[in-house]
């Protein structure tokens, strides 16, 4: 395991216990093939202990994992062909948010999502995944070019939230995610939403309105990320386990409070121990929903995609 976290040291010593043993093996040409085995099962099961017992930090932690797909990756992955969009056609392109149309199983989609860079270098280029408002003006004009053409919208999620420098903020920050909330939920072809690592408040939701809103399974999505909500209650990061599991940002937490529409399975230890699978996972459910999706008339399908939002945190005294 190239990158590992705090709790998955027990199954790093295991694995590194098998190799040792192979080496072993190799080198005194003693058959320890019994020895191997009874480590591997005992592999097996630490991994499952650990997991399927994940809690809301680990969960965290798991999304912002240096190895994990994202949206390009997934781009990559899952669609036949695609072509790139550039520029808002006002300021710049922003290179945090990603799009154009493309290909999947034969079926034509425009596709957005936010890009964080794997390296140092491109971490920079992309600014972290952190968009500026061209970012979501691009967004919003590529989503309005799927609907001239009447192709359907599929956004994959991924950031710590919107860029929150002044320059944002002087060029509109807040009008351009409230625009496209707007824009989004009255848009007149099919949309998916899919949560492929972090989902942070505005800068998460700016492209995330849409008829069906997955979860990956180990993904978050909240208003505030755990650090920043511990900094404001306590003062410090240190509370950022205890402001992880008061948060509720899970899948399985948002699926039970009626907030996302479903969870998307990855491979036991994260969508970057096998990321061919996860792919699979993603272009399946976005091909079975695109086929029940776009059956419905355009009234109906942005009259239930309305009424799914207008839903959300209401109390029935």
């Amino acid at each position: 395991m190239e990158t590992t976290f705090d709790f998955e040291k027990p199954i790093a010593d295991l694995q590194t216990q098998i190799e040792k043993v192979q080496q072993v093996a190799e080198k005194t040409k003693v058959d320890m093939n019994a020895t191997v085995r009874e480590l591997e099962e005992k592999l097996e099961i630490t991994k499952q202990e650990i997991y399927n017992n994940m809690t809301g930090w680990q969960k965290v932690q798991m999304s912002r994992h240096p190895e994990r797909p994202q949206t390009f990756d997934y781009i990559e992955m899952i669609c036949d062909e695609f072509i790139e969009l550039h520029g808002d056609r006002t300021v710049k392109d922003d290179k945090a948010i990603v799009g154009g149309f493309a290909s999947i199983g034969g079926q034509s989609v425009m596709v957005i999502g936010h890009q964080k860079g794997k390296n140092t270098k491109e971490r920079q280029y992309r600014n972290f995944g952190m968009a500026n408002p061209e970012g979501y003006r691009k967004a919003l004009r590529l989503m309005k070019m799927a609907e001239k053409f009447n192709k359907p919208v599929i956004t994959l999620i991924d950031t710590m939230g919107a860029y929150p420098g002044i320059e944002a903020e002087e060029r509109g920050q807040g009008e351009a995610i409230a625009r496209n909330l707007l824009e989004m939920s009255i848009l007149k072809v099919p949309v998916i939403c899919i949560v492929i690592g972090e989902g942070a408040s505005g800068g998460a939701l700016g492209i995330g309105i849409g008829d069906r809103v997955y979860m990956m399974d180990n993904t978050w999505y909240s208003v505030i990320s755990p650090e920043s909500c511990s900094s404001i209650l306590y003062r410090s990061w240190d509370q950022k386990e205890k402001a992880a599991e008061s948060l509720k940002l899970t899948a399985k937490d948002m699926l039970g409070n009626g907030l996302i529409d479903g969870i998307i399975a990855e491979p036991l230890g994260g969508a970057h121990q096998n990321p061919s699978i996860a792919a699979q996972n993603v272009k399946d459910k976005i091909l079975s929903d695109l086929t029940i999706l776009q059956a419905k008339d355009t009234d109906t399908l942005i009259a239930e995609r309305i009424d799914k939002f207008s839903k959300m945190g209401v109390v029935n005294e």
